[in-house]
């Protein structure tokens, strides 16, 4: 049976690698924070956003609705893995000089508690837990409105020059 090819959603100015070569990583989280440059096209897919970026650190916020449910009737796992990966990787970003950029090698999620659309805002925070020349690794925590943790996560960032 053929598959029907699903249609790219529409992305309305996409950053290229040029652009983003010619900033620091935070001059450049900054600009899309304050709407100068397009937004992650993930920001738009999950319903999130990032909120804050500051040298080794970068939050994003989100609501959960039944949009991200599986089949459980729960926020599904990998709603929660996305915002995290998102803000470790960000504040990872936040750290690296103009011309270099960086690739998630690897993360791990620990989730504590179930979500629903019940559970109102989150908010993903990520901070960098060491960075050298070729590599990075980060921390991220998600937790309600109250400040109670839902799920945390760390990475390994491999960094490159452009």
């Amino acid at each position: 049976m053929k598959q029907k090819k699903m249609p790219e959603p529409e992305m309305n100015g996409i950053i290229d690698v040029e652009t983003m070569a010619s900033m620091s990583g935070l001059d450049y989280l900054e600009a899309m924070i304050r709407r100068d440059l397009p937004r992650m096209p993930i920001e738009k897919t999950l319903g999130f956003e990032i909120v804050e970026a500051r040298e080794g650190r970068a939050v994003f916020i989100s609501e959960p609705r039944t949009a991200h449910y599986n089949a459980i009737g729960t926020v599904h796992a990998g709603y929660t893995a996305t915002l995290l990966d998102s803000c470790m990787a960000c504040a990872v970003l936040s750290t690296l000089p103009k011309g270099t950029g960086f690739t998630t090698m690897e993360f791990k999620v620990s989730l504590l508690r179930p979500m629903t659309k019940d559970t109102g805002p989150v908010r993903a925070e990520g901070t960098i837990l060491s960075r050298g020349r070729r590599g990075a690794s980060a921390e991220g925590r998600l937790t309600d409105s109250r400040g109670k943790l839902i799920a945390h996560s760390t990475t390994t960032c491999l960094i490159f020059s452009f």
